[in-house]
């Protein structure tokens, strides 16, 4: 059955017995002979041979030593021989393994094999889900590899404070390449040992969960490495095993390899690989990268223009989307409190669907064209020619009943050779102006104020979910740049500078409170978990975009220079009620604030009544006083009084 089926990895790879003794067993179906190496048997490559069983498998097991212990030490070194058909004598990891780290150039070898299990709590999905996009390594802000550690308790207590309560880790499973962003994965059972112990992980959850966030890993198992000495790739000297077999088993633009997921053992691998993470380690669900990949022969290799032909027919790879649909069943069904995430650019129907509808079984799928949008935008636009009618439409351009993720900029943006909303608006005056004692000058103001407007609008307009990679909440400048050859090695951009926005001094802060009050306010009214907001305005000339979502009312002013004394918006909150009740709305966040690096020009006593007057298609309607020069955005809460 898929319950027994689906925990593989209690027995594929290398176990301590009760007894004392060892047992190991692998799938290599092109091997002639299989053995055991490493400290245990000062690495004879022979002495310990595994015995061939049926469709491929190999089984060895270790008598408990003399002294009734284990013959292999925790700890121990460990390596697979494997004689393929070839010829070859080939020195391999385990694809089971659960601790991998290196030990010179280009080589790894297993060293904990027995990860002791912890405690963790796991709870229900949250209604209103604030992702915080994170990878542990970079999390500080010295130049190096960043430690589990160090992202429990200095980075976790920030998150929390910024009102986030889901983390997505990246780069947890284990890759040999750093600077591949966690994206070449070489051993899909093993935490990543740069960043500490599996202990040190699990404790990295279970704080996480006493501070009810919860904890999602980006899982990839789109692709993997073509390393193959520390590596799945050619595991058994064949150039299939876990893959497809020429061509089809690499992707050109990735020069990594692709699974063969219509193979029993690789469903084996990677569904046994999805409740290794749930049930060891106590994740919380998944992100999948590369669903697009995954779903087309072509890869999503190319532009699509959303036309429906291009989601039916030859070019779907059905053993792929029956894995992900088998794969969403098994957590969901095993595991109800888990959720899980497509990273998928094409816009495949269905996607967020339950299996039981004949969907792909995702929670939720990330609304990849937002973040393409605004740096279109930016980059393309004069601020007096952006298109309020072209924003709102590709904010809420998503299918019903199926859940969106909205991001305004994607981890991508950040790396070396693109740039981040913050560097794009204010560039190099980051460099220089970025003091409160210094001017504050046009391009500065103008790149603050938009900041947080389009932050706040794709938080409130563009999804059920929200998404922000860190250190984007405070516009963190400069780029990633992992070290690598062409860097010298260097880990100067392989960080976060997150005591930027600590500094009184520094217009970051700004930025960054003000990430932290719209998700506070958004904590307070769940709009994320509330029906489609209704637009009742997008008005091209005067720039104002107005619309109403958990009963708050938004008004956005993105015109460059035009203000209004006195603008009228539409609502559907009635002016009066029987017995003396009236409606009042007062501003419940407000990006001109000075606190958020603002001007101060909305009195925040002011009280606005709406009245039976229709406008807009909305039956009421009130008067907002105060709209004044540049760029802001505010919005109104509503309470009764009498």
């Amino acid at each position: 059955g898929l319950n027994k089926f689906s925990r593989s990895y209690q027995s594929f790879g290398v176990h301590r017995c009760v007894d004392g003794g060892l047992y190991g067993k692998e799938w290599a179906p092109g091997a002639e002979a299989l053995f055991l190496t490493g400290d245990f048997n000062n690495w004879n490559p022979i002495s310990h041979p595994y015995k061939k069983m049926d469709y491929g498998k190999w089984e060895l097991f270790i008598p408990p030593g003399p002294d009734g212990f284990c013959p292999v030490p925790h700890g121990s070194k460990l390596k697979v021989v494997i004689h393929s058909k070839t010829g070859e004598t080939l020195y391999r990891i385990s694809p089971w393994a659960k601790y991998v780290a290196p030990e010179a150039v280009c080589v790894s070898y297993i060293i904990d094999t027995f990860s002791h299990l912890m405690p963790n709590q796991l709870f229900c999905k949250p209604k209103s889900l604030r992702i915080y996009e994170c990878h542990v390594g970079i999390a500080s802000p010295e130049g190096k590899v960043a430690s589990y550690k160090n992202f429990t308790y200095n980075v976790l207590p920030k998150i929390k404070n910024l009102g986030y309560n889901c983390i997505q880790l990246m780069a947890i499973m284990e890759h040999a390449y750093y600077a591949s962003f966690g994206y070449q994965i070489t051993s899909f059972f093993a935490a990543s040992s740069r960043y500490g112990t599996p202990d040190d992980l699990k404790e990295l959850i279970d704080i996480a969960h006493s501070m009810e966030i919860t904890v999602l890993l980006d899982v990839v198992h789109s692709h993997a490495s073509k390393n193959s000495e520390d590596g799945l790739n050619k595991f058994d000297g064949t150039d299939s095993c876990f893959f497809h077999s020429g061509p089809r088993g690499t992707h050109s633009l990735w020069d990594s390899r692709l699974f063969d997921y219509a193979n029993w053992e690789v469903l084996r691998f990677l569904l046994s690989n999805l409740r290794w993470w749930i049930e060891e380690y106590g994740f919380d669900g998944f992100r999948f990268d590369g669903v697009t990949s995954m779903l087309y022969h072509h890869h999503g290799i190319g532009n699509f223009s959303g036309d429906y032909h291009e989601y039916f027919g030859l070019q779907v790879d059905e053993e792929a989307l029956v894995y992900i649909m088998l794969a969403n069943h098994m957590v969901h069904f095993l595991h109800p409190e888990c959720l899980t995430i497509a990273e998928e650019v094409s816009g495949m129907p269905a996607l967020g669907c339950s299996v039981a509808q004949g969907g792909c079984g995702f929670d939720y799928r990330l609304a990849m064209a937002i973040p393409d949008k605004w740096i279109q935008i930016i980059k393309e636009l004069k601020d007096e020619d952006w298109d309020m009618g072209n924003i709102v439409f590709t904010l809420t351009n998503r299918r019903y009943k199926e859940k969106y993720i909205a991001y305004a900029e994607s981890h991508d943006q950040a790396l070396v050779g693109d740039k981040t909303l913050a560097f794009r608006l204010m560039d190099a005056e980051m460099y220089t102006n970025m003091s409160v004692i210094s001017p504050l000058t046009s391009i500065i103001d103008r790149g603050l104020q938009l900041h947080k407007m389009i932050r706040l609008i794709t938080h409130a307009l563009g999804g059920e979910a929200y998404l922000n990679f860190m250190g984007n909440e405070f516009g963190h400048p400069e780029w990633l740049d992992f070290p690598r050859k062409g860097n010298n090695e260097s880990y100067h951009y392989a960080r976060r500078q997150f005591h930027l926005a600590d500094d009184q001094h520094l217009r970051y802060i700004f930025l960054n409170e003000f990430d932290r009050d719209m998700n506070k306010l958004e904590e307070r009214f769940g709009w994320l978990a509330s029906p489609l907001a209704h637009v009742s305005e997008k008005h091209e000339d005067n720039k104002i975009i107005v619309f109403e979502r958990a009963n708050l009312l938004f008004i956005f002013n993105f015109h460059p220079h035009k203000s209004f004394p006195d603008y009228r918006v539409g609502t559907k909150t009635p002016g009066k009620y029987p017995f003396s009740l009236c409606f009042k709305y007062k501003i419940a966040l407000d990006s001109d604030a000075p606190e958020y690096g603002g001007h101060s020009r909305l009195d925040h006593n002011s009280e606005y009544f709406s009245e039976q007057f229709s406008h807009n298609h909305r039956p009421n309607s009130l008067m907002v006083s105060g709209f004044v020069f540049f760029v802001f955005s505010f919005c109104f809460s509503y309470s009764v009084y009498c």
